[in-house]
């Protein structure tokens, strides 16, 4: 089955990206539905999830995006990494610049707390806004990987595909708890279950488009591959350090969140270097 899996996507690189970015929204979905279940959710347990969403992606920045990045580049020594180091402050700037005017709420912060631009939307949509910000760069990596894909051959290629379908099986575990995450406060305003799960699986309807993307513009313009994977990562550090990490941080579980977090970094790095 799995090698079927990486056949079909040497064969059909870009629609594997958008397959494997389904799947991983498919998994927030998932997770999102929980709330039909349960009437509240634990703080502890909403802090250990985010705390394992950030885990996943320190862990997928380097095994998964840094170290191909880098492996990818000509020249050696400190010109070697120069792509690598470009690529990650753009892609860290990139959503800089995004966090400064889209505006969102973290998901444990009050609505006066709210980030970007001023405006009056309901805090549920501030949520949802937030978590889309996590999810750019979560589908922009899947795409990418599966992208450069296209412009290999042989055993590179493979390694590259079996790279690509690890970090959407890695993202897809970390969005399962991540729709679980946003549901639940929002079903706390006194959101309907139904809306309260929308809403949830809404928040991620952006990666197959940022993946497809991401696809498109690496098997097209191979030069700017070790960028692109970079760029990825430095999105996804930015992530972590400004919004997931900081929404563990509002109560008394912040042990809870760094355990969570570790257990998220093993399970990604097993996934990588296990699967590859």
């Amino acid at each position: 089955m799995f090698e079927q899996i990486v056949d079909f996507a040497k064969a059909h690189p870009i629609l594997s990206a958008f397959y494997a970015s389904v799947f991983t929204w498919g998994l927030t979905a998932l997770g999102a539905s929980l709330v039909f279940f349960f009437k509240k959710a634990n703080r502890a347990v909403l802090d250990g999830m985010l705390g394992f969403t950030g885990g996943v992606m320190v862990a997928a920045s380097f095994w998964s995006l840094l170290a191909p990045a880098i492996e990818n580049s000509a020249g050696e020594g400190f010109v070697k990494v120069v792509p690598a180091a470009i690529g990650f402050a753009l892609g860290a700037l990139s959503l800089f610049g995004m966090d400064k005017v889209m505006p969102h709420l973290h998901i444990n912060f009050k609505k006066e707390e709210a980030e970007g631009i001023k405006t009056e939307w309901h805090k549920t949509t501030l949520l949802v806004l937030a978590i889309t910000l996590h999810n750019i760069p979560e589908g922009l990596a899947v795409g990418v990987l599966f992208g450069a894909a296209a412009t290999m051959v042989g055993v590179e290629q493979t390694e590259m595909i079996v790279a690509a379908i690890s970090l959407a099986i890695g993202i897809g575990i970390q969005n399962f708890p991540e729709g679980f995450a946003v549901s639940m406060p929002i079903r706390r305003q006194g959101v309907s279950r139904l809306k309260s799960f929308w809403y949830g699986q809404l928040s991620a309807i952006v990666e197959p488009v940022a993946a497809v993307l991401g696809a498109v513009a690496v098997a097209f313009f191979k030069p700017i591959l070790p960028y692109a994977l970079a760029f990825a990562a430095g999105a996804m550090i930015f992530v972590v350090v400004e919004e997931v990490i900081p929404e563990t941080q509002r109560d008394k579980y912040t042990d809870i969140a760094t355990l969570g977090f570790i257990g998220g970094f093993i399970v990604m790095m097993s996934l990588d270097v296990g699967l590859g």
